[in-house]
């Protein structure tokens, strides 16, 4: 298989004219894609930052088209400007590259969750200085680039910082690897020790009790929204941050844009009420982007053909920069 820029990629379906880019540009002026005809003269010692895709929504256990997620979080680029006013930060002097999608297999999903794996691996081999950033897919996608990580970098503890309404540690035997079982899958794997998972924004009904007495089994630390709110979100945020950063060499922070509120993310497929608002999402994003531990970030579980007017998808990739800008303002 031809590598572009390494095996199990493909180019983005589309490409942002960038002929004329502005002074001050919007995110699809910024953020670069690689020409694929000259993917292996690139110079990437350049690069901070690697967006990559990752369409895959089969292993889903809500019915969803999450699989369209990357392309559509791309297409919204082109609202965003690159300049944070509420950090007085501009993202244009982060240099962002689009590696494309992860290819997929149309039938077969343990073949695209090893596709995901490898992937991982291979840019963390080929480009270990760069935060990779990836588009989901359901969280299914999640275990597989963790995995991946894990693989580059055996010698490595690593540890997740999850938001999400859902524990997402169900019994592999019945639910196989679904968006329902990425912790669990990574826990039982060996890859990452229960102790070194914190979950922010489980709330209501919407686990059952046996996925919290496996949570309490395995060391799994968690933080329901009421807490998060009667603690503070920020300090919750610092403490999960600070626990694990004793820990673990790597924190891997997985964003399922379900822990969102059902009335700020109608494109969730398992949208629910009493869920984290937009701004609360972006706070945490922002200390996680902040901190030097964190070295990969995921967004999963959006499924653009229920939004509603681009809602979800908009927060989405509003999460996305405020992550980035913490990172920037972590490397200043």
């Amino acid at each position: 298989m031809k590598a572009y820029p390494y095996p199990l990629l493909k180019p983005p379906s589309f490409v942002w004219d960038k002929s004329a880019v502005p002074a001050e540009p919007k995110v699809n002026e910024w953020i670069q894609t690689l020409d694929p005809t000259q993917a292996e003269a690139y110079d990437w010692t350049r690069y901070d930052v690697a967006i990559l895709g990752v369409p895959l929504s089969r292993s889903s256990i809500s019915a969803s088209a999450a699989s369209e997620n990357p392309d559509a979080l791309r297409r919204a680029w082109k609202y965003f400007t690159t300049y944070n006013l509420d950090c007085d930060e501009d993202l244009s002097d982060l240099r962002v590259v689009d590696l494309g999608d992860v290819r997929q297999n149309v039938t077969d999903i343990q073949q695209c969750h090893r596709n995901i794996r490898e992937a991982m691996f291979h840019m963390r081999t080929h480009h270990p200085h760069m935060m990779p950033v990836s588009m989901g897919g359901d969280h299914s996608i999640t275990a597989m680039l963790v995995k991946g990580w894990n693989d580059a970098h055996p010698q490595e503890r690593i540890g997740i910082l999850q938001m999400d309404t859902h524990f997402d540690l169900r019994d592999l035997t019945d639910n196989g690897p679904s968006n329902g079982t990425p912790i669990r899958n990574l826990i039982e794997s060996g890859v990452v020790k229960g102790e070194d998972v914190h979950n922010i924004g489980l709330h209501g009904f919407f686990n059952a009790r046996s996925l919290k007495t496996y949570a309490d089994e395995v060391g799994v630390r968690y933080t329901t929204m009421q807490q998060a709110r009667k603690r503070g979100l920020e300090p919750t945020v610092r403490k999960a941050l600070e626990q694990l950063a004793a820990k673990v060499d790597t924190i891997y922070v997985t964003v399922d844009m379900d822990v969102l509120d059902i009335s700020y993310g109608p494109g969730v497929p398992a949208s629910t009420p009493g869920g984290m608002r937009s701004d609360e999402l972006f706070e945490a994003v922002y200390l996680a982007g902040k901190h030097p531990k964190v070295k990969a970030m995921d967004l999963v579980c959006l499924d653009p053909f229920k939004d509603r007017g681009e809602a979800t998808v908009k927060t989405a990739v509003h999460t996305m920069l405020t992550f980035l800008t913490g990172f920037k303002q972590r490397e200043k």
